[in-house]
């Protein structure tokens, strides 16, 4: 299934999913020009308004996450659905503490696990598909900035199609797919995408073997 079938899936609204976001005449939102590769300078208003008061709903809920008694697996899950924007698949559960600074931007099928310290920079959108079991302290990162200006910023996708295995402390960059199946072994830095069915490992992380 591709990122739109699996976000479909998920009960997104007109609002929220990219692919439905705007028809006709509507205009889109920092979120959606950033998707389609417009950069933007972090002190711009529009940015301000709508990036940052996402960041500050996120970080908010975050905290709140981190400081739930372990125990209470249905408070947990309720402020996850929150932080997600109301969309959290059966099965699925991201351990805390973690760090999702775009809540609104991820879109997670069913039966995903992450394991603790989890951070998304997700801005630029991430899409994790059923089944994707995540290691303790897995960074994922659709944010970049302009070398000659740094307060200019720029998105990439992230996708990590069903089954994938992303092992502890892994950092995965701008605009990778890691395919179905696809094993990315611990520490690993991935800068382009990964096949089905592989196992990768290294900085950069390169294909190793086929399972």
């Amino acid at each position: 299934m591709d990122a739109a079938g699996l976000c479909g899936r998920i009960k997104t609204t007109t609002e929220d999913r990219p692919e439905n976001r705007y028809g006709g005449m509507r205009e889109m939102d920092v979120f959606e020009e950033m998707r389609h590769g417009k950069a933007y300078d972090i002190r711009d208003a529009a940015y301000q308004a709508q990036v940052h008061g996402e960041i500050d709903r996120c970080t908010h809920l975050c905290q709140e996450i981190s400081l739930c008694d372990s125990r209470r697996k249905d408070e947990i899950l309720a402020k996850e659905r929150a932080l997600l924007a109301g969309r959290l698949e059966e099965g699925t559960y991201l351990t805390p503490p973690l760090m999702i600074d775009c809540g609104s931007r991820v879109f997670l099928g069913r039966n995903v696990f992450a394991n603790h310290h989890l951070t998304m920079m997700s801005l630029g959108t991430i899409t994790i598909e059923d089944g994707v079991m995540l290691g303790p302290e897995v960074g994922l990162f659709t944010v970049n900035h302009e070398p000659r200006n740094i307060r200019t910023i720029m998105t990439k996708e992230i996708h990590i199609k069903k089954n994938a295995w992303i092992g502890a402390r892994v950092s995965i960059l701008p605009g990778v797919t890691i395919g179905e199946n696809a094993i990315v072994g611990t520490g690993s830095i991935v800068t382009k995408d990964i096949p089905d069915n592989c196992v990768a490992v290294g900085n950069p992380a390169r294909v190793i073997k086929q399972i």
